[in-house]
């Protein structure tokens, strides 16, 4: 099937005044032609890439761009405007639009042929075709010829492989001169770049094109290696090697940046790539020329490293961003430990915590123990979740130091987890000697290392020295102030979680906190807080227990309120969009997903968050005050057999979800209701996230 037909090409109509409208018209091509299945669902994937960052380009030119589970057939849809839209150019208006919607698992095939249309933008007589075109099948008749779906014409000669590397000086061997400034030690300078983008299609390739172009003109030696979706091949490092300094031209980590160790590096977004490549390529040499040039980190990486992706971050956001990175690295251990617990309990009952150990040790299936095969299956349940619990504090400060130093900072990272358990710091030991590792390691990584010495930083040297000190410092000086905290920490909480009003505040503040952004920073804190106790939960010290129960229930009910009021109480005043969201919101919200309920806050934030806060704080009091206890971190309704009283968690989810879905349409229907009947008329069908 052809990437592009007639029918998905617009030529001189008028498709709205705003670029939301010519998105959401291209988009109802796309299905129109079976190509799609929901052109809401395709418009609201290419307009949340689109608040990232705008898809103009100089020269008149546009690329809305999305990958969609409501895409099923990889596609072209194409307008020519009169007049132009405004799509965020720094020239003006677009005239040439094209809506690329790839399937959210397209092949690699697929994704090579959608950029090879993004490589052919580049190219002049390309788009002098596009805007003399007579009728929709001139304009397929050019495009199929540039990603090579007819017989090749000229402007399809000019589109290299969609993940080769591109090198400017190969593809210009006639350069004869080199631009003023751009020499290094009397010759050309060497120069290699990586672009990539979020979707990795379009921006990724005309970046590459766009510098690629530049080097030519200014007569460097460049070469570009394109990270896209459809793969990548890598520089050879003897390349590398050579260059005098590196362009990271990204919008996401670098994939293997240790082959960059060391060399002059110049970072900016890949939009930047395509419309200032020569400004890139002088402050490229500009560094290679300055001793005191910022240098790619000597820490070797797999899949990205944090100090690409966090250069141009604020101290706050860079320190929440590596704390949440941590986290995100610890839920799996605790969510799987906690789970196997839970099922422990559930084999076996809630004693089988007495002898696990022996039972696992001195019995087998053949040899089962006086509780028979219950007590055995629930004790080598109980004793394996047991063991991944075991790994929380060390994998929390192994990925924060990961996040700030990459791969040699796991290891200093995970000693100094394991050395705040030995002293009985805890999470927030773990979270120090994470934080100490990191940084040490990060340091040592900035020393001005000889080349034959570089291999080793990274895999010995940098470990052995940033574990040395950050785990010193924790035995020597930080670890007994910290478990001192821990300890009055937790004799607080247990006092407070059996103190009746105490209790039911602490259930309020953690409901609010669950409730107040989603699955945000605030959520990941409480959360956070719940699952790193949760491992020190039993019956004699039932606090951990307790507040977890109450974290998982208050954050299922903003999602199940949605879907409630979304699809049972009030449907007329939410959207077609939101509805059928709202189906959704029911297993998510039941799974303990708090994310289900994204889509209607990001539309709605001033009614959906206050009213979910109001009923995330009325479930964790509730959950406190009827003495609510969870074993497992994770899982909702789904793991009710881990969760005591369930009736007391039913109660609690009930009157949480029922709280906020009639607030919501209480807000809906008498707060700013002029804003509700725009929506319903269709001037707002489409939420535009926020």
């Amino acid at each position: 099937m052809s990437t592009i037909t007639p029918e998905l090409v617009s030529l001189d109509d008028g498709l709205g005044g705003d670029k939301a409208a010519v998105i959401k018209a291209l988009a109802a091509r796309v299905v129109a032609q079976g190509r799609a299945t929901d052109a809401d669902a395709l418009f609201a994937d290419a307009w949340a890439r689109e608040q990232k960052d705008e898809t103009g380009l100089p020269g008149g030119i546009a690329i809305p761009h999305a990958k969609s589970s409501a895409v099923t057939e990889p596609s072209l849809a194409f307008a020519r405007l009169k007049p132009g839209v405004d799509f965020g150019a720094p020239d003006g208006p677009a005239d040439l639009v094209f809506l690329i919607a790839a399937p959210e698992g397209a092949a690699e095939a697929h994704l090579a042929v959608l950029s090879k249309l993004a490589r052919s933008l580049m190219q002049d007589d390309f788009t002098s075709g596009l805007r003399a075109a007579a009728t929709p099948t001139d304009v397929v008749s050019i495009v199929r010829q540039a990603i090579g779906e007819e017989e090749a014409a000229p402007v399809a000669a000019t589109a290299a492989p969609a993940a080769a590397p591109v090198t400017a000086t190969a593809a210009a061997p006639a350069a004869a001169s080199v631009a003023p400034g751009l020499e290094v030690e009397g010759r050309p300078a060497r120069l290699v770049a990586v672009t990539s983008c979020a979707t990795g299609i379009a921006h990724t390739f005309m970046a590459a094109d766009a510098l690629t172009a530049a080097g030519k003109k200014t007569g460097v030696d460049l070469t570009v290696e394109p990270q896209g979706s459809s793969g990548y091949q890598a520089l050879p490092q003897h390349i590398i090697d050579s260059a005098d300094a590196v362009i990271f031209a990204t919008d996401v980590d670098v994939r293997e940046l240790q082959r960059f160790a060391g060399k002059p590096v110049v970072r900016s977004g890949v939009k930047r790539g395509i419309e200032e490549p020569n400004e890139l390529i002088a402050e490229a040499v500009a560094a290679a020329k300055n001793p005191a040039a910022t240098r790619v980190s000597g820490a070797g990486g797999g899949a990205g490293t944090a100090a690409v992706a966090t250069e141009s971050l604020s101290w706050g956001a860079r320190i929440q961003r590596i704390l949440l990175t941590g986290v995100s690295y610890m839920i799996p251990f605790v969510a799987g430990g906690g789970l196997l617990i839970a099922l422990g309990f559930l084999l076996g009952g809630y004693n089988v915590t007495a002898d696990a150990a022996t039972v696992i040790t001195q019995n087998a299936l053949w040899n089962l123990p006086p509780g028979g095969l219950g007590q055995y299956l629930g004790s080598v349940a109980f004793m394996i979740g047991a063991t991944s619990m075991g790994f929380l504090v060390s994998a929390l400060s192994g990925y924060i130091a990961f996040a700030i130093a990459d791969r040699p900072g796991i290891a200093p990272g995970f000693v100094a987890g394991a050395v705040a358990v030995l002293m009985n710091a805890g999470f927030i030991g773990g979270i120090v000697g994470g934080l100490l590792a990191g940084v040490t390691a990060w340091w040592i990584s900035s020393w001005p290392a000889p080349r034959w010495l570089r291999g080793l930083m990274p895999v010995v040297i940098i470990p052995l020295l940033a574990s040395i000190v950050a785990s010193g410092l924790l035995i020597l000086f930080l670890g007994r102030p910290i478990a001192t905290l821990m300890t009055w920490l937790n004799d607080w909480l247990t006092a407070l979680s059996q103190s009746g009003v105490g209790a039911i505040a602490l259930g309020v503040v953690l409901g609010l906190m669950m409730c107040f952004d989603l699955g945000g920073p605030i959520n990941k804190v409480a959360y956070s807080f719940a699952v790193a106790g949760l491992a020190a939960g039993s019956a004699s010290n039932p606090a951990p227990l307790l507040i977890m129960a109450a974290v998982m229930c208050s954050g299922m009910v903003p999602p199940l309120a949605m879907a409630l009021a979304s699809t049972v109480l009030a449907r007329n005043l939410f959207t077609p969009v939101e509805r059928e969201n709202g189906k959704a919101a029911w297993l998510l919200g039941a799974s303990f997903i708090s994310e289900g309920a994204i889509p209607f806050a990001a539309a709605d934030p001033l009614r959906v968050l206050p009213a979910s806060m109001v009923g995330g704080a009325v479930t964790g009091a509730l959950c406190m005050a009827l003495n609510v206890q969870s074993y497992a971190p994770h899982g909702g309704i789904f793991v009710l057999f881990a969760i005591q009283p369930i009736w007391g968690f039913l109660v609690a989810l009930v009157a949480g979800t029922v709280v906020t879905a009639f607030l919501v349409v209480a807000f809906k229907r008498f707060i700013a209701p002029k804003e509700l009947e725009a929506a319903e008329s269709g001037l707002t069908a489409a939420a535009v996230p926020a």
